[in-house]
């Protein structure tokens, strides 16, 4: 088997379209909407004991024909059908790839890497992906057959995750300050 190997860096580093690529680091409206969806989704994960989740979490993915490649989303879920709570040193760097990610885009961020590393999810048993996108206020849930944009009147809900929704406003409110 072969497995790609990429420097240790901060921001970490993925292997995309043939080569290593640094991860951008998160500007504020990133960091937000990156935090938000981790809290919404780790209440929803306690609520229901269903799985893992973590941000900027390195999973070694490997599509059929290709290598073992490290990606790192920004947030991913991971049941434990995937990756049982007894083999936590399983999920450390798993070898599986995420049931759920949320990638918050950047603007530095290209549309080709972007689009490869949702296939290399998606063809390696991510059920969705999560595309935030702070400059248009949308989120899109890309599936192997199916797209879904939810605005800001909307919450994000995906039957992979049942009984999870997260209003898409939420993503882009900051706190406000005590008047």
């Amino acid at each position: 088997m072969v497995e790609i190997t990429v420097p240790e860096t901060k921001p970490a580093t993925e292997w995309i379209g043939g080569q290593a690529v640094q991860k951008v680091s998160p500007q504020r409206k990133h960091a937000l909407a990156q935090g938000v969806f981790f809290s919404a989704l780790y209440e929803w994960a306690m609520r229901y004991g269903s799985g893992r989740v973590g941000t900027e979490w390195d999973f070694r993915v490997q599509p059929a024909g290709g290598a073992r490649r490290p990606l790192v989303p920004d947030v991913a879920y991971l049941s434990y059908a995937r990756v049982p709570f007894e083999c936590a040193e399983d999920a450390d760097i798993p070898h599986v790839a995420p049931d759920v990610v949320v990638e918050v885009l950047s603007p530095g961020d290209l549309a080709a890497h972007v689009e490869e590393k949702i296939s290399v999810y998606l063809a390696t048993g991510t059920a969705v992906v999560f595309l935030v996108n702070t400059a248009s206020r949308i989120v899109v849930a890309r599936k192997l057959k199916l797209e879904r944009t939810f605005t800001e009147s909307d919450d994000v809900t995906d039957e992979s995750l049942p009984g999870f929704a997260m209003p898409v406003r939420a993503l882009f409110e900051e706190p406000q300050p005590r008047r």
